[in-house]
């Protein structure tokens, strides 16, 4: 299956504007919480234009950054040559629902803002499975539907009409974590709070960072 998904308008907009943002808002340091310790070979799904390259500890053996867009793909490639990348990055095209490796490729497997915009979690998530080497590790960090039952309302009203559509296919309302669970990842480590830190709350701002270990 193709993993071709273009979204270029998304992209140009992530690239230049929200990215930006978010690193201004201080999100390198989640980055670098989501990445520490990591050591071996690592499969990034869906890397965007590679934001989180330079955050990688120099254990890890190399990165191979999964990524479906082809014009942030375009990106990540740029990224990954750049000499503050401490680590080897191959950016390859595919989509998380259909991983182009082996079974038992990788170490540990990292999902960055990126299960908000498969197509099917739980399909997503059985293949990053798939790919690790048994007892492999997946480090997450999402953004999941609000503990609010009123910003719920909103992020189920969003979803169902205009966010998927100018957000390259992202869902605010998915609850990422109990998803990771049924997939049935053991969950080791888990951190929820909310980013940015905005007087004003916003439908993406309820956020997840954590660990879980490979089923098999």
């Amino acid at each position: 299956m193709s993993g071709r998904i273009k979204h270029p308008v998304f992209a140009r907009v992530y690239a230049k504007c929200a990215g930006p943002s978010l690193e201004k808002a201080g999100i390198g340091v989640h980055r670098d919480r989501l990445l520490a310790g990591l050591s071996g070979d690592v499969i990034e799904i869906g890397a965007g234009n590679g934001l989180n390259f330079t955050h990688y500890p120099p254990e890890v053996k190399r990165v191979v950054a999964v990524e479906p867009e082809p014009d942030l793909r375009a990106l990540a490639e740029q990224a990954a040559r750049s000499e503050s990348v401490p680590v080897p990055v191959e950016v390859v095209e595919g989509r998380a629902e259909v991983l182009p490796f082996p079974d038992g490729s990788f170490d540990a497997a990292v999902a960055c803002l990126v299960l908000c915009s498969v197509a099917d979690q739980g399909v997503a998530l059985r293949e990053i499975d798939r790919v690790l080497r048994p007892g492999g590790t997946l480090r997450f960090f999402e953004h999941i539907r609000s503990e609010s039952a009123g910003m719920r309302g909103v992020q189920r009203a969003l979803d169902a009409t205009i966010w998927p559509l100018v957000a390259g296919g992202c869902h605010t309302a998915r609850d990422t974590g109990a998803a990771i669970v049924a997939a049935g990842f053991m969950v080791t480590e888990l951190d929820c709070f909310e980013f940015p830190e905005t007087r004003i709350p916003t439908p993406s701002r309820t956020h997840v960072l954590g660990t879980a270990i490979s089923p098999h």
